[in-house]
Order: C-alpha cells, then sequence, then structure tokens
C-alpha cells in the first residue's frame, strides 16, 4: 500500500477562519483559545462505546439466537469469526481511506453501514444469513478506530493526544463491559431480533450529528477562534506523506515479528471475553442469565483500568529516567505472564464471582501489554508508524478470529472440558511474554538489526 503523495515542506503560518496569520510563536499573543476541541474527544468517546454495544450484544444474544436458529457451537463459532475476519482484513484499507478522502465521509459513511448490519442482524433467519450480516458489520467497523486516530491528528496538538487515546480505550472496554447488562435490560422488553434494531439506532442517530458537526479541518468550523487554531496546529509534521510502505524491511526485521507474534497472542485469548463468556458462565458455571450479564462485564472492566495504569506507570518510570527499552519490555512480558497465570487460576476457583475476579484480574494484567505496544510501534516504525500499528492490530484480530474458532472444536474433542481451553489460552498468553523478551521497543527500523 502506498499514499501517492510526494512529501511537502508544512508552511508555518496559516490563514485563520478570520483571515490572521497564524503561527505557534502568535498562538499564545491571541488570549484564551475556545475549547471546540474537546467535541471530538466527546465524539470519540461516545463512538467507542457505540462500536462495543454493536459488537458484543451478539455474544449476550448467542443462546436465545443458538436455541431459535438451531445452531450448534462450531456454526455459532463461524459467526463470531466472520465479524473478526473481517475486521482484520480491512483494517489497513479503511485507515488509508480516512487519509484519501478525510474523516468526516468515512466516518459517517461506516457507522451508518454498520449501524445498518447491526439492524438486519435481528432479521437473520439461518446460519448463512447471519455469517454473511457480521462479515459486512466487521468490513464496515474496521475503519472506526484508524479514522478516529486521523481525525486526533487534524484535531487535537500533539499534547493532548495520548490522554485523548486512552479516554477513547478506556471508554470502549467500559462500553463492552456494560453492554450485556444492556442487553439484557432490552431483550427483558422486546425479542432480540428488535433488540438489534434498536442498538443499530443509535449509531444512525450518532453519524448524523457527527456529520453535521465534524468538519476534515478545524479551520472551517466556525467557533473555532484564531488561538485555538493556531494551538491545534503547533508544532504539526503528522502531515507530512511518505511513499511506498517498506514492507520488506518489516519482514526483515526480529522486532516486528516480535510485535506481530505478540498481538495475535493477545487477542486469541482476549476475544473469548466478547464471544463465549455468556455461554461459559450458563452452561458450565450455571449462572442465571442477569447475574451472568452482570460478571461478563469485569474483564472489560478492570482491562479498561489497565490501559490506563499500563500508561500511566511506563510514563511515571521513563520521566524518572528509567530506561525505556526495559520499562516497556518488562511492563508488557510481565502482563503476558500475570495472565497466563490468573486465566487458569479462575478455572480452579468454584465460586463464580471469585473465578471472574480472577478473570477480571487476567485482563487487567493483558491491557498492561496495550501502551507499550503501540509506544512501540511509533518509535521503531518511525514515520511508518501508521502502517506498522495497522499491521499489528490486524494480527491481533486474526488472533481473535482463530479464538472462537477453535473453542468448540477443544469442547468436543475433550466432551466439554472448559478447562482444557484456558490451559491453551494461558499457553498462548506465555508465548506472548517470551516473544516481549526478543523485542527492541525503541529503535527505529533504519537502525534496526538486519
Amino acid at each position: 500500500m502506498h499514499i501517492d503523495r510526494e512529501p511537502k515542506e508544512e508552511k508555518r503560518t496559516t490563514a485563520s477562519p478570520l483571515g490572521r496569520s497564524l503561527s505557534p510563536a502568535n498562538a499564545g499573543s491571541l488570549g484564551k483559545p475556545t475549547q471546540a476541541r474537546q467535541w471530538m474527544i466527546v465524539f470519540a468517546v461516545t463512538l467507542a462505546v457505540i462500536t462495543y454495544v454493536h459488537r458484543v450484544c451478539i455474544s449476550q444474544a448467542a443462546p436465545t439466537i443458538q436455541r431459535e436458529l438451531e445452531l450448534s457451537k462450531e456454526q455459532m463459532a463461524f459467526i463470531f469469526s466472520a465479524f473478526t475476519f473481517a475486521y482484520a482484513a480491512f483494517e489497513i484499507p479503511g485507515g488509508w481511506l480516512s487519509d484519501w478522502i478525510g474523516p468526516r465521509r468515512v466516518l459517517t459513511s461506516v457507522v451508518m453501514l454498520w449501524s445498518l448490519f447491526t439492524a438486519v442482524t435481528g432479521w437473520a433467519w439461518n446460519l448463512a444469513s447471519l455469517v454473511v450480516f457480521r462479515f459486512l458489520f466487521g468490513t464496515a467497523q474496521a475503519a472506526c478506530f484508524p479514522t478516529l486516530t486521523k481525525s486526533f491528528t487534524l484535531w487535537l496538538p500533539p499534547s493532548e493526544r495520548v490522554q485523548a487515546q486512552g479516554f477513547m480505550w478506556l471508554a470502549a472496554r467500559w462500553g463492552g463491559a456494560l453492554t450485556p447488562l444492556m442487553v439484557v435490560a432490552v431483550f427483558a422488553l422486546v425479542s432480540w431480533r428488535w433488540g438489534f434494531v434498536l442498538f443499530g439506532s443509535i449509531g444512525v442517530v450518532w453519524a448524523v450529528f457527527f456529520f453535521r458537526w465534524f468538519r476534515d479541518n478545524p479551520r472551517d468550523y466556525a467557533a473555532v477562534d484564531a488561538a485555538e487554531l493556531a494551538l491545534i496546529q503547533s508544532g504539526r509534521t503528522d502531515l507530512v506523506g511518505h511513499g511506498d510502505v517498506p514492507w520488506l524491511r518489516f519482514l526483515g526485521s526480529r522486532t516486528v515479528w516480535m510485535l506481530w507474534l505478540q498481538y495475535f497472542c493477545l487477542g486469541y485469548p482476549w476475544y473469548f471475553y466478547i464471544t463465549w463468556l455468556p455461554t461459559y458462565l450458563q452452561e458450565q458455571r450455571h449462572v442465571p442469565v442477569a447475574e451472568a450479564a452482570f460478571l461478563a462485564g469485569f474483564p472489560l472492566f478492570f482491562g479498561g483500568l489497565g490501559c490506563l495504569f499500563g500508561g500511566f506507570v511506563a510514563r511515571r518510570l521513563e520521566a524518572s529516567g528509567t530506561r525505556v527499552g526495559p520499562v516497556r519490555r518488562i511492563m508488557a512480558s510481565t502482563g503476558f505472564f500475570a495472565a497466563a497465570v490468573l486465566l487458569v487460576l479462575s478455572t480452579y476457583l468454584k465460586n463464580p464471582w471469585l473465578a471472574m475476579i480472577a478473570m477480571g484480574a487476567s485482563s487487567f494484567a493483558n491491557d498492561l501489554a496495550m501502551p507499550p505496544a503501540w509506544a512501540a510501534c511509533m518509535d521503531v516504525g518511525g514515520k511508518y508508524a501508521g502502517s506498522l500499528s495497522g499491521s499489528m492490530n490486524m494480527m491481533g484480530n486474526f488472533g481473535g478470529m482463530v479464538g472462537p474458532l477453535v473453542l468448540p472444536f477443544l469442547l468436543n474433542a475433550t466432551n466439554n472440558n472448559w478447562s482444557l481451553t484456558f490451559w491453551v489460552s494461558g499457553a498462548v498468553y506465555a508465548i506472548g511474554g517470551v516473544a516481549w523478551l526478543l523485542i527492541d521497543p525503541v529503535t527505529p527500523l533504519d537502525q534496526d538489526e538486519a
């Protein structure tokens, strides 16, 4: 993939919406800036919640769908994996599309499309229709987070982007955590079919408001004053284009291969939480539906805290003068190994609440690896950080596709021995921890080993 733009030297002054010349140097002389850019974070956070509501609701509805449409666990696994495969395969093209025609049209279009496919999921009549609807849903949703990240580069100064990403991912995790309770409440009022229609309509409403508010260039938004525009444009070096992505250089780097491997190992166990967990709680743990919906939110809730905690600790250690490479390597590998132990431990705790607390702690440890992984993509990839992070996230979602697909086959081969599935996931986590020991998370590709 390549972007057909020649690198251009960015101008240091830009015409404001008021006709003034702006630059970082005179930003402070323009008075207190407006806060219109904060709405970009609000839209991103709310969309992150909607994204995970649409993604997770089918896992809570899975037992009912299986009974009504007479589907086996293996068939339900194909339905789960249809989304993940499409999501992984179309993530890089989705991000490139936002670079080409702008986030406003891309994000509005894909949110409308995946909301439509969420709604029509409620009218599925057999296995094939569900697989097609979830595949198309994943195709549209793949562009979401790359395009939101692109929007952050357009609307936020560099100093505010990491914090915005933190809020967005926290909202995504917690949106998924609250979804089981929301689904149970909705399904108590309407059938699962009309429930999907209701969830889909929420995305349509968001898309309408976003299209009316958002502009690809904040200069075109009247509520942005000259001081805020100067602040947004300060230190802008992120819009410079580049030529062909050096995929051969990626393939020749041990660090890149290990980044891909560790994210695959992160996605394989984690997708259990948003696919098979409600079924596990009801069938294996014999937890009532309402209680299972509450417990199913533990891993995503604690995972969100893990993202924030991991980033906070890493920043504090790095600010204290500790070497960045070892901090990231130790943080991520410790998270992987701890996640493996805690996940296996959860299967031996007879009390469902204690088991889910252990599983939530495993998810917390899992997400300690998130900040180091994405930071490594930025430092190792340099000007190709977008391509490297996109390829890494693609591998993580391929892991998420394989995990739900393998589980029913393991159950059939072991007479419904759920414990074995957790041992396998624990082993995958351990492989991810070993992979991190072989990663140089700070050296750019052009200085990497041959």
